[in-house]
């Protein structure tokens, strides 16, 4: 595959968490990134921390299928496999649509039954819901774990209007989980820290949009909040005291 023009969000995860499936173009865009936040490294891997402490949780709710949405170029620790560890028979939807993290899945998932990946637009649930590797995988009749992890704060515009139609097929027992970047914080420092970092993403394909804490709280109305509600997601599900916040809230809502 020829090098990019541009740097993709995915990819510069992948390159931050020490994967090989990235270009130069986004290495080049995650030093500057880290140029302009020191910690950055360290707050993506709490990112992923977060994702493993929510999948674990759900499991051991009794939950067995995932959507993942904006699942992003595999590394370390995936969905399924932090799954699978608890239940083997964890069902995992992945949706992407960025090329080298999709082929790159498609390698690692072809092996599975209880694994996909679908190249959608997350913007499009009718596309999503309908990809064979969503309906043919997952039964929406039956609870499902909504995953929408470090990836709606690339998404402009309404994000309730992008979830919803998700929700609205979710049975009952199922739940909605979100990390999102934000600029909302009590802290001066740490306010400057994310926008310094959302320019410093400013000439990748998908620059960050930050939103208040009132805003992601939003994305859960008519959902039940798992305590310990919004948090910075450090300290989801308890708090983790001596970790510094970075910036980005986490929540678990159950429909």
């Amino acid at each position: 595959m020829s090098e990019p023009e541009r740097a993709n969000a995915a990819r510069m995860y992948d390159h931050m968490l020490g994967g090989a499936h990235n270009f130069a173009v986004d290495r080049a865009a995650v030093a500057r990134v880290v140029a302009s936040r020191p910690d950055a490294i360290r707050a993506t891997w709490e990112t992923r921390d977060f994702m493993r402490r929510v999948v674990t949780w759900c499991v051991e709710q009794g939950i067995d299928q995932f959507l993942d949405l904006g699942s992003g170029v595999p590394s370390v620790g995936n969905v399924h496999e932090i799954a699978h560890a608890v239940d083997p028979a964890v069902r995992v939807a992945y949706v992407d649509n960025e090329a080298v993290a999709v082929k790159h899945a498609e390698e690692i998932t072809a092996p599975l039954d209880t694994v996909s990946i679908s190249q959608r637009d997350l913007r499009d649930a009718r596309s999503v819901l309908g990809a064979p590797g969503v309906a043919g995988l997952l039964d929406l009749d039956r609870p499902v774990a909504l995953l929408a992890l470090a990836v709606l704060h690339f998404v402009p515009g309404d994000l309730g209007g992008t979830l919803t139609p998700y929700l609205r097929h979710l049975s009952s027992g199922s739940v909605l989980a979100v990390s999102h970047a934000s600029n909302d914080h009590s802290d001066p420092e740490l306010t400057a820290r994310l926008e310094s970092v959302a320019r410093a993403y400013g000439d990748t394909d998908a620059p960050p949009t930050l939103r208040s804490r009132t805003e992601i709280t939003a994305l859960f109305d008519g959902l039940e909040i798992v305590p310990p509600g919004v948090v910075d997601l450090t300290d989801w599900p308890e708090p983790r005291p001596g970790i510094e916040p970075i910036g980005a809230y986490g929540a678990v809502g159950r429909v």
